[in-house]
C-alpha cells in the first residue's frame, strides 16, 4: 500500500509498504479521509517529539475491514473515528484519570504508524463508531475538536462569559464554536486573514480583530476597546510567541488563559510574574484530548459544529 513517511527532520516521502494486518485486539481501517494538523508541519521541521521513519497522521477516519479476534462491538464494514493517543492505563498519570500527561503516551501517526497510508490499525478501545451516512472528512475532525474540548473544559465557561480567540486557523475556528455552545455570549477572534475573520463572523463571532491593522490590546481590553478590562477567558490557539504573549494581557483580573495552540518545541515567550500574580491569573494548558473524542464524535454527528466551511482543499 502506499503511505507518506516522515524519514527524518526534513525529509517527507510518498513510500510503498505493506499492509498491515490486525492483531487480537485491533481493527484493520481502510482510510477515508485524514486531516493534515499543525502538528504534522511541527513533526517536518523537528519542533516536536516522534519516532522517525513513521507514517505521519492522526486526524482520521475509515471503514473497518477487518477485525481481530478478541474485538467486540464492531462490525466489517463499520464506519469509525480512531482516537489516536494510546495511553498506558497503568501509570500514576493513567491512574489519576490524566491520562493525556501518561508517562508511556503513544500516538498514531507520531510514534506508530498512522493514517497517511490506504490502511491504519486502531485498537479497539481507541475506536469510536460513526454514523454510516456521516461524510468522512467529518469524522476526521474528531481528533482536533476533542483537543478544543478538552480546552473549553478547563475554561469552565459560564453563560454569559466573554471569550477571546487568538487564531483563526481549524483550532480557533473549533474553539470559538464549542465557546458559543458554552453559553459565551461576546466571543472576539483574533487573525490576521481577512477571509477567517468573515468565517469566524459567519459562524458566531461577535467580533474580529485584525492584529497587523491596529493593536490588539487596545482594541480589545482599552478605555474605549471592546471588552474594557479584559475578558473572562483567553483561548491562544495560534503558538506563536506573539499570541501568547498577548493572551495575559487581554484576559480581565481573576480571568482564565488556556493555552492550546502549540509552540515549537524550545520556543519562550515572556510574561510578567507580578502582573499574573497581582491580578490573579489562572493559566493553563491543554494537552490533547482526554476522554473527549466520545463527545467530539456525537458533536459531529448531530451537526452541532461547522465542519465543510473549514476544509480549505482536499487532495
Amino acid at each position: 500500500m502506499k503511505a507518506v513517511r516522515l524519514e527524518g527532520v526534513g525529509s517527507i516521502a510518498l513510500r510503498e509498504v505493506g499492509k498491515p494486518s490486525a492483531g487480537p485486539d485491533d481493527l484493520l481501517v481502510r482510510i477515508e479521509a485524514c486531516g493534515v494538523c499543525g502538528t504534522d508541519r511541527h513533526l517536518f521541521h523537528g519542533e516536536f517529539p516522534c519516532t522517525p521513519p513513521v507514517t505521519l497522521g492522526h486526524e482520521f477516519s475509515g471503514i473497518v475491514e477487518a477485525i481481530g479476534t478478541a474485538v467486540s462491538g464492531f462490525s466489517v464494514g463499520d464506519r469509525v473515528t480512531g482516537d489516536p493517543n494510546i495511553a498506558c492505563r497503568r501509570c500514576p498519570h493513567c491512574h489519576a484519570g490524566r491520562i493525556n500527561l501518561c508517562h508511556d503516551l503513544v500516538a498514531i501517526g507520531i510514534r506508530r504508524d498512522g493514517g497517511f497510508a490506504e490502511y491504519v490499525v486502531l485498537p479497539q478501545k481507541q475506536a469510536f463508531p460513526l454514523p454510516k451516512d456521516l461524510k468522512p472528512t467529518h469524522g476526521a475532525f474528531c481528533e482536533p475538536l476533542g483537543c478544543c474540548l478538552h480546552g473549553v473544559d478547563l475554561a469552565q465557561i459560564r453563560p454569559g462569559s466573554s471569550v477571546a480567540v487568538l487564531g483563526g486557523g481549524v483550532i480557533g475556528l473549533l474553539t470559538m464554536q464549542l465557546a458559543r455552545l458554552a453559553g459565551a455570549t461576546t466571543i472576539i477572534l483574533s487573525t490576521r486573514q481577512a477571509s477567517r475573520r468573515a468565517l469566524a463572523e459567519e459562524l458566531g463571532a461577535t467580533a474580529t480583530v485584525d492584529p497587523t491593522a491596529r493593536d490588539i490590546i487596545d482594541t480589545v481590553v482599552g478605555a474605549s476597546g471592546l471588552m474594557p478590562g479584559g475578558v473572562d477567558v483567553v483561548f491562544e490557539c495560534a503558538g506563536v510567541r506573539e499570541t501568547v504573549e498577548q493572551s495575559m494581557r487581554l484576559a480581565k483580573a481573576g480571568g482564565t488563559v488556556v493555552i492550546v495552540g502549540v509552540m515549537p518545541q524550545g520556543m519562550k515567550a515572556e510574561f510578567e510574574p507580578f502582573d499574573l500574580l497581582f491580578r490573579e491569573l489562572r493559566v493553563l494548558g491543554s494537552f490533547l484530548n482526554p476522554f473527549t473524542h466520545r463527545r467530539a464524535a456525537d458533536l459531529i454527528a448531530s451537526g452541532a459544529i461547522e465542519i465543510d466551511k473549514l476544509i480549505s482543499r482536499q487532495v
